[in-house]
């Protein structure tokens, strides 16, 4: 499924313009691990559109990400899954320009395809015995999970300890929102808190959705910018650009994100 979407998005490149580009080389982007899919088919048609470039990519959580690129890391591009750790890596004068928010998420529960603790609807993530995973609080997923959980306490049908029973129940805080998936759908885990576009195509067999209510659920805002320590400004600002472009918004919507423009 992967392939045939690169395959129909780069045939589309004739009828998208090119962006602006300083010529062969590499780029590097740090993008939070979400964006894995969707990055990786942008960072192809980027290499379609202009021969001899290499975008290479590296995902990870974003606060990991940030703290690199704090440490020093080379990067011409960072993506993050929450404004909070953009905002780190601006206040240390690292951001060249504006930051631009590209795409939206929104969490889901999941729970193994064979749901062994019997879990059918989100109040039972607070029965006792249920073993969950969650995102570490300094993960964007790990901090809008225990948001949600907090909005869920106020909701009609949910006792008012709700969210200090499901935390009792955490049995593991991951780095990432995919190693939440991973626990899941091994079968480690009774249950996790993902955003929606990691419920892919390779991990969706696996797992059981329960959704969680529009009006009790966090939607997470997705910024990108242009990194001052990067040695290809151009081609960075090329990748931004085919983020934010009708084609870039398509993939973003594909992979269950929420675009902020319509594509």
């Amino acid at each position: 499924m992967r392939g045939l979407l690169l395959i129909a998005f780069c045939a589309l490149l004739a009828f998208a313009p090119p962006p602006a580009w300083s010529g062969p080389g590499a780029l590097t982007v740090f993008a939070a691990v979400s964006l894995t899919e969707a990055f990786t088919i942008v960072g192809k048609i980027l290499e379609q559109r202009h021969a001899g470039l290499r975008v290479q990519q590296s995902f990870a959580g974003s606060q990991q990400l940030a703290t690199q690129i704090e440490q020093g890391a080379r990067a011409d591009v960072f993506a993050s899954a929450d404004q909070r750790w953009m905002a780190y890596v601006q206040a240390r004068g690292l951001i060249a320009g504006a930051t631009s928010e590209f795409a939206r998420n929104r969490l889901v529960a999941i729970v193994p395809r064979g749901n062994p603790a019997r879990i059918g609807r989100l109040q039972d993530l607070a029965n006792p015995g249920v073993k969950v995973v969650l995102a570490a609080d300094a993960v964007p997923v790990g901090r809008y999970s225990r948001v949600a959980l907090e909005k869920l306490t106020r909701a009609p049908g949910f006792p008012q300890d709700y969210a200090a029973r499901v935390l009792r129940n955490v049995v593991s805080h991951e780095e990432n929102v995919r190693g939440v998936v991973a626990k899941v759908q091994l079968g480690e885990a009774d249950a996790g808190v993902v955003y929606r576009s990691d419920v892919t195509p390779t991990s969706a067999p696996l797992v059981l959705l329960l959704e969680i209510p529009e009006r009790f659920n966090v939607v997470a805002g997705y910024p990108i910018a242009v990194l001052k320590a990067g040695t290809n400004p151009d081609t960075a600002a090329a990748f931004v650009s085919l983020v934010l472009s009708p084609l870039g918004q398509r993939v973003l919507r594909d992979h269950h994100f929420v675009p902020v423009k319509d594509p």
